[in-house]
């Protein structure tokens, strides 16, 4: 087999030199994408067909061989334009899986003298015989086969994507853009495809924000407007004892310090009653502590007349469902309508926020309170985990100070605040970066 390379200023012009040069049954081994171009590595095993054809001698005919037939390069090509490419890789599985099945059916069978075969044999399961060598280049084909449909699934998505970009240019930079302030492509593409049609760059970017603040979703009456039972929970590390100090102490100011009481679950965390107990002692209101679901039903029966009961949980990760058990449990053995909140870090990664989610949300969510915003550079992967959940949005927090740094939900200053971290951060990061690059270049 014999290799050769091939260069056009696209697929179709580098197609049509394989045929040209190499003929029909020249077999595409890869292809690359050049500044200038495209790159085809094509082999074949004969003479091209342009090659003057020697005489030879009549010969007498030989027997018919089974033969896996291979589309030709022609065949493939047609004018299909930018779709050859796909259709000659398929054709090519097609043929190597054909190759494959032959090779798998056909058995050795050796003329060999019969012999009866003895009872204790018969009794015992004949296993296959198996030559080595035959296995690994099954395998190693099946693992080719493989590797060309993955090959063949990027190439295609990258097409795909390429025609949206041509077809629609407006609608890939804002994408793009979207993409690139952290909101989620499934979401970023269900925004921009109700982009009207009539509308410049500026416009279009101001109705887009203007929509994502439409759909996340906040509390009509928030948890220190309507009061009740209250618990928080969320994943190790969200701030989820802060955030419960901050309600307090925001409820004692504005009902008095006698209507609020907290009561903590944490039995895991060292000195974790101490931090919120020190809290209390600070804000003025009552603290206790419940080790089980009897304990919690009494310390609720003695704050019964408190206007805002906050509970604080234990942090669990979100593969841990220890603490949701619990909570269910909690909840099915008290009379109290309680009220349960997810506190997330707004920093967190979108994978993460989406598993949180997953997992929480076996109990009925009233709603989240994102924490650590004043830690982020981007704001678009917390805002796209409460639009596809459809999880309201109660409070945010922004630092460390309590009460003052706890703030009611609003949507408006969350997508404002989510393009002034992309300005200010995903672009001036991507100047340095070309900076950078073009000072190693000189």
């Amino acid at each position: 087999m014999k290799i050769r390379r091939f260069y056009g200023k696209d697929m179709r012009e580098a197609l049509k030199q394989v045929k040209d040069e190499l003929g029909d049954d020249a077999v595409i081994m890869s292809n690359k994408k050049l500044s200038d171009g495209v790159e085809i590595v094509a082999a074949y095993d004969k003479e091209p067909v342009h090659a003057p054809k020697r005489q030879q001698a009549p010969t007498t005919p030989e027997p018919k061989r089974r033969v896996v037939a291979t589309p030709t390069l022609s065949e493939i090509i047609g004018d299909s334009g930018p779709d050859s490419l796909r259709a000659l890789l398929e054709k090519q599985i097609q043929a190597k899986e054909s190759a494959v099945q032959a090779n798998s059916n056909v058995q050795p069978s050796p003329i060999a003298p019969q012999r009866t075969t003895t009872q204790s044999e018969a009794r015992q399961p004949q296993a296959p015989t198996v030559n080595e060598p035959q296995q690994d280049a099954l395998n190693e084909m099946r693992q080719e086969l493989a590797s060309l449909r993955n090959v063949l699934q990027f190439q295609v998505a990258g097409l795909i994507q390429q025609d949206k970009g041509r077809n629609h240019p407006l609608h890939g930079y804002l994408t793009s853009k979207l993409q690139s302030m952290g909101i989620s492509q499934a979401l970023a593409n269900e925004v921009v495809s109700y982009t009207p049609a009539d509308t410049d760059e500026r416009q279009a970017w101001l109705f887009l924000l203007k929509l994502l603040a439409n759909r996340i979703q906040t509390e009509e009456s928030n948890l220190l407007a309507k009061g009740g039972v209250a618990v928080l929970m969320g994943p190790t590390g969200t701030g989820k004892t802060t955030t419960v100090a901050k309600l307090a102490a925001q409820a004692a100011q504005k009902y008095g310090a006698e209507n609020v009481g907290l009561i903590t679950l944490d039995s895991y965390r060292i000195a974790a009653y101490e931090q919120i107990s020190t809290y209390a002692r600070i804000i003025g209101c009552s603290v206790k502590k419940a080790q089980n679901a009897e304990e919690l039903s009494d310390l609720l029966f003695q704050f019964r007349n408190k206007r805002l009961i906050l509970i604080d949980t234990a942090g669990f990760g979100q593969r841990d469902v220890r603490l949701i058990k619990q909570l269910e449990t909690l909840k099915q053995s008290t009379t109290a309508n309680i009220n349960s909140y997810l506190v997330m870090q707004a920093n967190s990664q979108y994978q993460v926020m989406q598993q949180t989610i997953a997992a929480y949300k076996q109990i009925s969510l009233q709603g989240c309170i994102f924490t650590k915003i004043d830690e982020c550079y981007s704001l678009g992967e917390a805002i796209s985990a409460a639009i596809e959940h459809k999880l309201p949005v109660s409070f945010i927090t922004d630092g460390q100070k309590v009460p003052e740094d706890l703030k009611v939900a609003d949507a408006k200053f969350l997508i404002t605040s989510a393009a002034k971290l992309y300005k200010k951060h995903v672009l001036i990061h991507t100047s340095d970066n070309s900076l950078n690059n073009a000072a190693v270049a000189v």
